[in-house]
């Protein structure tokens, strides 16, 4: 009997071993642990000001906003491919609706489809040109970025007279995507959370997700395995350009107004979040939960900074040894990950 429970004893501490290894080769596992801390130590020097209503609004706004950026730019880099061009989409889908709607008096759903419109071409053009030559994307993108940037000063000067236009929308509108809930919480962080769901679907869930990864591994390998890279590299640059308007779109709304040079810091900051989050920049490996996790840390810190006695430019030098951290860390999950594989193959 005795002999039994030993045994048992054993094997239950074994199972909990191996899901504790499971746990920490999880892509998100040491994003999780950098959340949890950074969430301690500003709740510790922040004051009760920080864990306030107001002091979660001031965080979760500015990570629903990148969030939603961050989460197909993550995707993407999953893929083997980057999207630098979602700066210059977000003002110029923002800028779309304003002059559609705005100066031209177009009926609202018109004016925000245009802007969505805006980011799904742009989309389409990044994936095309990746798909049809041997450019890097991240190159393409940049090239893209330009071009759109061009083009959104020159028309906006050319049709408004200036760089910003103004635009009060209708109350059904604001409500669903400008709105502040409490008069502190954005109405997009529940745009946010259903983009997460979405796409732990997509990447985790369907089949797709393991097209996705295997693009990321070998595009050679996906493509002779039958996967339709091609058409698949083109949906995922749409759905980031879709998303960097959907915010364009959303930001128009709260703010009442857009301006030409707005969404430049999207570029960097979304990049850091997946970064933070677990994805490695070489493609391959990531998780959605994970860019959540390294969104929230990266907001956390961006904004957590301000409620504590510390000079706000600390902040910077916080988020880039972050930055540093997570890529070193990732590396370090990489290899756990590819040791077990390995031995259990072995």
């Amino acid at each position: 009997m005795h002999s039994n429970e030993t045994a048992a004893s054993a094997a239950a501490s074994a199972d909990f071993s191996a899901a504790l290894g499971r746990l920490a080769r999880r892509p998100e596992a040491g994003t999780f642990l950098g959340l949890i801390t950074v969430f301690v130590f500003f709740a510790m020097f922040g004051g009760a000001q920080f864990v306030s209503p107001a002091g979660f609004a001031s965080w979760l706004n500015i990570a629903a906003e990148i969030g939603i950026v961050a989460l197909p730019v993550g995707i993407l880099m999953i893929a083997g491919e980057l999207d630098i061009s979602v700066g210059a989409v977000i003002p110029a889908s923002s800028l779309t609706v304003a002059i559609v709607s705005g100066v031209y008096q177009a009926p609202e759903l018109i004016g925000i489809f245009a802007g969505l419109g805006v980011g799904l071409a742009v989309g389409f053009v990044n994936g095309f040109l990746v798909t049809r030559t041997s450019i890097p994307s991240l190159i393409i993108t940049i090239g893209t970025m330009f071009g759109v940037m061009g083009l959104t000063l020159g028309l906006t000067v050319m049709i408004a007279g200036s760089t910003g236009v103004f635009m009060v929308p209708s109350p059904t509108t604001k409500l669903l995507l400008g709105q502040f809930i409490g008069g502190m919480f954005q109405v997009t962080i529940f745009w946010w959370v259903l983009f997460i769901v979405l796409l732990i679907f997509l990447l985790h869930l369907s089949p797709i997700g393991n097209w996705i990864f295997a693009l990321g591994g070998d595009k050679t390998s996906a493509r002779n395995a039958g996967i339709p890279t091609n058409r698949l590299t083109i949906g995922l640059f749409m759905l980031s350009g879709f998303s960097a308007a959907f915010v364009g779109v959303s930001q128009l709304l709260v703010y009442q107004s857009a301006q030409v040079l707005a969404g430049q810091s999207f570029i960097f900051n979304s990049i850091m979040c997946v970064v933070i989050g677990g994805v490695l920049l070489t493609g391959g490996f990531g998780s959605v939960i994970g860019i959540v996790f390294g969104t929230l840390t990266f907001a956390i810190v961006n904004q957590g900074i301000y409620f504590t006695g510390i000079d706000p430019n600390i902040g910077s030098v916080i988020i880039g040894a972050l930055l540093l951290i997570a890529v070193l860390t990732n590396d370090s999950f990489r290899a756990m990950a590819l040791n077990y594989v390995a031995k259990k193959k072995g």
